[in-house]
C-alpha cells in the first residue's frame, strides 16, 4: 500500500532543513498542529501525517489486530521514515504518540536525532508509588462510556481534556475532531491508549529527549512529566504555563518555540 496515502502524509517547510515529524494524539489528526507547523516550517522540513483510523488516513488500511497495540502505530512511523528517506529526525509525539515515538526510537534509534514528548503519559493508571492520574476503575468506566455512546462521550470529555473553559471554542474543536473519527476504530485506539503501560520502555531511550508538560493538565498530572524525565537518562523537562492537554492549540507560540529550540540545539 502507498504509505503516503495510507497515512495522509504532508510535507511542508524547508526542503533542506532538519526534519521535524509531528504526530497527533487520540481522537485528533494532523490539523491540530496547524498553529505550530507554520512557525516550524520557517526553519525545518516538517512532516505531518494521520494515524490509520484518524483524519484522512486510508480507512481500508485499518486492522483491529495491528492497531490494538502501540507497536502497530510505531511501525507506521518507521514506514513513513523509510518511504521519505528520513534520517536525523526530531520526532514530536503528542499524548499517546509520545509513547509511539518511544517505541519507534527503540526499534531504530539510528533514524532519529531527537525525541520530543508533548504531554506524555507512559501509563494512565495509578499503581504502587506511580501516579498516572486515574484508578483502573476510572479507566474502565471511561472506556465503557466511550464504547456505549462515543459521540456523547466525546461531547463531555473533549472540553475536559482540552481545559481552558474560558475558551470554549477550543473544546468544541476537539469535540468535532473526536466526532470525525470512526467510532469502531476510535474504540480500539482508546483501549490501546488508556490501557498501555510503557513505563519500562523509557529507560531504553538513548537519543536526546525533551519532555514538555503543561502546568495544568487533567489528563497527565505533573508527577507524570517528572517520572518520564527521571526514567529517560539525560532528558530535559520543560513546563509550559498552559492549561489542558493540547498546548499546540491552547498555547501554540510557546509550544512551537520549545520544539524549535530543542530541535536546533547542537
Amino acid at each position: 500500500m502507498d504509505v503516503r496515502r495510507k497515512n495522509n502524509v504532508t510535507v511542508t517547510g524547508r526542503e533542506d532543513g532538519p526534519v521535524v515529524m509531528l504526530a497527533h494524539g487520540f481522537g485528533c489528526d494532523q490539523n491540530l498542529w496547524r498553529l505550530v507547523a507554520p512557525a516550524l516550517a520557517e526553519e525545518f522540513r516538517v512532516v505531518l501525517f494521520d494515524h490509520v483510523g484518524s483524519g484522512r488516513s486510508d480507512p481500508s488500511a485499518w486492522n483491529e489486530e495491528r492497531y490494538s497495540s502501540l507497536e502497530g502505530y510505531a511501525q507506521d512511523v518507521l514506514d513513513i521514515c523509510r518511504e521519505l528517506g528520513l534520517r536525523d529526525v526530531t520526532f514530536v509525539g503528542h499524548s499517546v504518540s509520545a509513547m509511539i515515538g518511544v517505541l519507534a526510537v527503540l526499534r531504530e534509534p539510528e533514524r532519529f536525532a531527537k525525541l520530543v514528548l508533548l504531554t506524555p503519559s507512559p501509563s494512565y493508571i495509578d499503581e504502587g508509588g506511580y501516579r498516572g492520574g486515574f484508578s483502573r476503575a476510572d479507566i474502565e468506566e471511561l472506556l465503557e462510556s466511550l464504547e456505549s455512546n462515543y459521540l456523547g462521550w466525546s461531547a463531555v470529555m473533549a472540553p475536559v481534556i482540552m481545559g481552558n473553559p474560558d475558551r470554549p471554542e477550543l473544546g468544541e474543536e476537539l469535540t468535532n475532531s473526536f466526532c470525525r473519527t470512526d467510532p469502531r476504530m476510535a474504540r480500539v485506539f482508546a483501549r490501546t491508549t488508556f490501557l498501555s503501560d510503557n513505563r519500562e520502555d523509557l529507560a531504553g531511550v538513548t537519543v536526546p529527549t525533551l519532555v514538555v508538560e503543561c502546568a495544568h493538565d487533567t489528563l497527565a498530572p505533573r508527577e507524570v512529566g517528572s517520572f518520564v524525565r527521571d526514567e529517560i537518562a539525560g532528558s530535559t523537562l520543560v513546563t509550559l504555563d498552559a492549561h489542558g492537554h493540547c498546548p499546540q492549540l491552547s498555547s501554540p507560540g510557546p509550544t512551537a518555540e520549545a520544539i524549535a529550540s530543542f530541535a536546533r540545539a547542537r
